[in-house]
């Protein structure tokens, strides 16, 4: 894991960026020699310069196209290979018209041009399907994994194991269990070793190559943890790594249930001064007054055909919790019917709900009920991105059974949030749970940067209804 602006991004998606961004630089410069080859250098108008220029324009554009439609989505490791393969080559369809008008048309003249896009589509498919088949060889070789030794072998050791084992974390390979703590479990999986408390941890790294620790026991007081053996692993290189800083590098989620108050008081994060309140408010008024702009079309369709619909307010008013625990009205396209909750109760909203109408249905499924709020992010209410605002009575019930609960409204709401790129559709105790254990990351690396990703994985998630309303 690289950690780029506070926020950690795995290698193997880095990787992927940059090999599409490669793989576009050369379809132009190839396409440009093919050009060459075939009409004679004196019939090419495009020179280096100008086919590198090019060329630099693809390497960005397509991409970003790539970014767009969910192709290095982490969260959407579980995806088979296939599948991200199909996302690539639609990223690049979608881009390269746009790719056409702003890098090669603008440099090439006439009908070289067209035969210079004709050229590098062709070879950018071509090495699409050969590069990403290369790294997916990669990924499943040994060479990129990570070797990892947990220390304990309780239900956490065991919890961490599946994890790992899963396809989202499949560049991790578990080589054993390293015996420490009170609780100690039979190895449920024999294909991963119990080594011996005599063996030491220096001879295991050794031994098994392992090239990272992860300590998955609760209680490291009284002995229970080798320190002084990590403490030496640590000094020749070895990352270790306790469960909350094991959980926030590999998933983007920081855990509550091994999570302590010391790992908040004394970890990075947490970046709320002053600059950073500037630029996040002079980013939340830009981009909300650009999508206002565009979007409003949109809006004046949506505002007909709620009121054909049925009888009713088209904008629903709702308290919500915000910053510093504040209450403030939150505004949405009206999608259920007006007695949906005539008894004054509020209730979860649930996928398919029975109160929702047909037009609600559509809206809530593409978030363009959500656009209104764009309103409250220019009022300052709230922000474009930043953990979703909930209902008072749900605040009150979630803050007694998830701890650190209150830790999200020290930011403001946001309109988009990284739970909501991150994490299904959900409406239950145990789903706010894990939307709150993603919102914890955000409060926690917050940053410009994480403002800018949420916005752009927040267009595949529209686009594919992925993630939670």
């Amino acid at each position: 894991m690289l950690r780029v602006f506070q926020h950690h991004i795995s290698i193997a998606t880095l990787a992927e960026l940059l090999a599409d961004s490669l793989t576009s630089f050369l379809a132009i410069v190839l396409g440009s020699l093919t050009i060459a080859h075939l009409y004679g250098d004196a019939n090419l108008s495009l020179g280096i310069s100008s086919a590198l220029r090019s060329g630099l324009g693809f390497a960005l554009l397509i991409p970003l196209h790539c970014g767009l439609v969910g192709v290095y989505r982490e969260g959407s490791e579980r995806k088979t290979a296939r599948a991200k393969l199909g996302r690539a080559v639609l990223g690049c369809l979608l881009g390269a018209p746009i790719a056409y008008q702003l890098a090669v048309k603008t440099v090439v003249d006439g009908n070289q041009a067209q035969q210079l896009m004709g050229f590098a589509v062709a070879y950018l498919m071509i090495g699409l399907l050969i590069v990403r088949g290369l790294l997916m060889s990669a990924w499943r070789g040994s060479l990129v994994q990570q070797r990892v030794l947990i220390i304990g072998t309780g239900q956490e050791a065991h919890a961490v194991a599946a994890d790992l084992k899963s396809r989202r974390l499949r560049s991790h390979s578990v080589i054993g269990f390293y015996p420490a703590g009170e609780s100690v479990l039979p190895a449920e999986d024999k294909r991963f070793n119990i080594f011996s408390r005599s063996t030491s941890i220096d001879d295991i790294v050794h031994k098994h190559d392992i090239n990272q620790i992860i300590v998955a026991v609760k209680e490291q007081r009284g002995g229970n943890v080798p320190m002084d053996q990590l403490l030496t692993a640590r000094i020749h290189g070895i990352p270790v790594m306790d469960l909350a800083a094991f959980y926030e590098q590999t998933t983007g989620e920081v855990p509550v249930d091994s999570l302590k108050a010391s790992f908040l008081v004394y970890g990075r994060g947490f970046a709320q001064d002053r600059t950073r309140i500037i630029v996040k408010r002079a980013f939340d008024v830009v981009t909300s007054s650009v999508l206002l702009l565009l979007a409003s079309p949109i809006m004046l369709l949506t505002m007909l055909a709620i009121k054909l619909e049925s009888n009713g307010p088209i904008i629903y008013r709702q308290e919500r919790v915000g910053l510093a625990g504040k209450s403030f009205m939150c505004l949405k396209f009206r999608s259920m019917r007006t007695d949906a909750e005539k008894d004054g109760v509020a209730v979860w909203a649930t996928k398919n709900d029975s109160r929702i109408t047909r037009v609600g249905a559509f809206i809530r499924k593409t978030r363009i009920d959500e656009l209104p709020q764009l309103f409250s992010v220019l009022s300052g209410e709230m922000s474009m991105v930043g953990p979703r605002p909930e209902r008072p009575s749900f605040v009150a019930q979630l803050k007694e059974q998830i701890p650190f609960y209150d830790i999200r409204h020290s930011v403001k709401p946001g309109v988009t949030g990284w739970a909501q790129v991150r994490y299904a559709y959900g409406a239950s105790v145990e789903d706010a749970l894990h939307k709150h254990q993603y919102d914890l990351y955000y409060v926690k690396n917050n940053s410009l940067f994480l403002d800018l990703l949420v916005i752009f994985e927040t267009v595949s998630v529209v686009l594919f209804r992925e993630g939670a309303h």
